[in-house]
This record gives C-alpha cells, structure tokens and sequence, in this order.
C-alpha cells in the first residue's frame, strides 16, 4: 500500500522515491510485524485465557508436558494478523507472488484453525483426520502447481529443478513436476507441524529459514546477481522478500510470548501456514531443493515420525524413544531448552551451507 501511495507522490516530495526500494520496504515490513506482535500480543494472550482456549496436550507424549495444558493456544492468528497487515501496508499488492501468498495465509491458517477449533471442542488432541489436512491442502498446492505449469516462474525452466551445489545440472520432472510441487508445498507444511512440540522450537528455526528464503528471493529477483550467482532469474521474486520479512517478524515477535516457558501456542493455525508459505516460496523461486537444507531440521523432524511409524508396523519395534524427534532427545535427558537452541544453531549451521552452494556454483 505504502508504494502505491507514496512513489506516485514522489514528484511532490523526492525522498518518497525511498518506497521504490525492496531493502527499505523489508525493512519496515519487519519491523512493523514485529511492533503489531508487541503491541497486540499481550491482548490476544489474554483473550484466548479468558476463553479458555487452551493447549491439549496429547496423553501418549512426554509427562512433563501435561503441565503446558493450561497454555493459551491457537496464537496463529496473531502471527497471521502480524503477516497479512505488514505484507498490505508494505508490499506491491499487484505482484502475483504476493497475492499467492496472501491466500496461501488465509487457506492454510484458516485449515490450522478448523483444526485447533476441533480439538478443542472435542477436548483432545485430534483434530481434522490426517487424510482431510493433506486433501485440503493438496487441493490450494494442486492450484497453485497448474498455475505455475501455465503461468510459469521462468519460461526457460517450467518442469525443471536445479540440483544444489551443481552450476548447470538440472532434472526434467516432464508431466510429474505438479506432482512434485504439491510433495513440496503439502510436506513442508506438515513437517513444521510436526516440529511443533517444544516452547520455541518451531517458530525459531521458521524465523531461520524464512530469513534464509527472503535473501535467496531476493537474488532470484534481480537479474544481475542472479546472473552472477548462476540462479534462474525470476521476474517479480524479490518482492517476496518483502513477505518473508514479515514472516520474520512476526516470528520473532511470536517467539517473544513463546519462549520457554511459553504464554502461548500458535497450534495448527500458526504451524501449517508457516510451513504451506515456505514451500509456496522454494516453488515460485525455483529453488525447490534448495529447501530441503535450509529446513533440514523440519526434514528430520517428518522423517522421524514416518520411519517410526513404518517400523513399528512392521516389526512392532520402535526406531526412537518417542516421535517427533525432538521427544526422542527430551526422554534421552535433555531438556527442552537445550533440545530448541540446538536445534535452532543446527538450522543456523544449516543456513550457512545452503549460501555456500551459491559460490560453489
């Protein structure tokens, strides 16, 4: 909104022309995030108590977590409100990316909701079925990969997928690329879901990735560092930035509330949607593989949970202590806090490596 009204003002006054520039926007868009989260966080928290809109902690999951039942949850939606009123006040409302991800925010939080909503209805911690999550959002990532098929980040690599760390190595995923970017989008959204489970842990490292994601749309965007650097070029993708600093943002100003001991949970609300939009963004940047390192804990994390459950099918034996992964560590000894800061330096760490793809190249 913010470049729309000033840059056509600038001929009135010239240092509106600042509002042309992503870095000032992202800058504002952080910190205004940051600000609604502080400003605004205070009363969401202490409305959720007053309708006792409460964590359900899962009977099968570690003892000492039954304590957290009292914790409002369902603080989504204020990283939501934080992400939507930043991305409006300082994005460009006509770049396409944009308006995806905007409905990618409201499809996937409003999922996250439903679910919270039934869980706590229900008064345990089953929600939306398994199987309706992943058809739900199957159907906005199936929209959104036929859009891309037709509409097309870059003309020259529809269907195909950049190996990381390899300058000019490409896949051709042919006809199987929707499939390929609704297994992106679908399982980035679950894998944060499922890191979810420690005061702190999955909001930090969203911020981490989220940080990660900006900077790298931001070089997909602009056609000389992108040149440079041997990316595809994608005209439009370093507004995103601008998004993803909203994200991080409001991340940081959720994780003010939800460090530990967290006053609040963000539940399916804040979770899926963090986790639809990091993968709507590896998609439309085309560094869909990329994503796997950058949220390599989140990787992990889902990873864990499948092998756990395919062997104890098979072989009625358990591979962890308990699943997710960070539970298999908590009941090893270590406690909550030193589970998430790891698993946060671990992403760092992780970060780090991803950019180094970059020269390598």
């Amino acid at each position: 909104m913010f470049y729309h009204i000033f840059c056509r003002l600038n001929s009135i006054f010239t240092p509106f022309n600042v509002f042309q520039y992503i870095t000032f926007r992202a800058s504002g868009a952080i910190l205004t995030s940051l600000l609604i989260c502080f400003l605004v966080g205070p009363c969401i928290i202490k409305k959720l108590t007053s309708f006792k809109i409460k964590q359900i902690v899962r009977s099968n999951g570690p003892s000492k977590h039954l304590e957290k039942n009292n914790t409002p949850t369902m603080g989504g939606v204020l990283i939501i409100l934080s992400v939507i009123v930043s991305t409006l006040l300082w994005a460009k409302l006509n770049n396409r990316f944009i308006i995806c991800l905007l409905v990618g925010v409201v499809w996937f939080g409003f999922l996250g909701f439903c679910d919270d909503y039934l869980k706590l209805k229900k008064k345990n911690s089953k929600g939306i079925s398994i199987k309706g999550k992943i058809f739900v959002q199957t159907v906005f990532s199936a929209g959104i990969a036929i859009y891309l098929k037709f509409y097309p980040s870059n003309q020259n690599f529809v269907t195909l997928v950049n190996i990381p760390f390899l300058k000019v190595f490409f896949l051709d995923f042919s006809f199987l690329y929707i499939i390929f970017v609704i297994v992106i989008i679908v399982g980035s959204s679950n894998a944060v879901n499922l890191t979810d489970g420690l005061d702190g842990l999955a909001i930090g490292n969203v911020s981490v990735v989220a940080f990660a994601l900006a900077l790298f749309a931001y070089f997909a965007g602009d056609f000389q560092i992108a040149n440079y650097l041997k990316v595809v070029y994608v005209f439009g993708a370093a507004e995103i930035s601008v998004f993803l600093f909203s994200v991080v943002g409001a991340c940081l100003g959720f994780l003010w509330y939800n460090a530990h001991p967290a006053e609040i949970f963000m539940g399916d609300t804040g979770s899926l949607f963090l986790g639809g939009v990091l993968g709507m963004v590896s998609v439309f940047i085309k560094q869909e593989l990329i994503l796997a390192i950058l949220g390599g804990v989140f990787v992990v994390e889902a990873a864990s949970v499948l092998i756990q459950v395919y062997c104890y099918k098979m072989t009625k034996k358990r591979i962890f202590k308990m699943a997710p992964l960070h539970h298999h560590f908590e009941i090893l000894g270590l406690s909550e806090t030193k589970v998430t800061i790891r698993f946060w330096i671990i992403s760092i760490i992780l970060v780090i490596l991803s950019f180094t793809s970059l020269k390598l190249r």
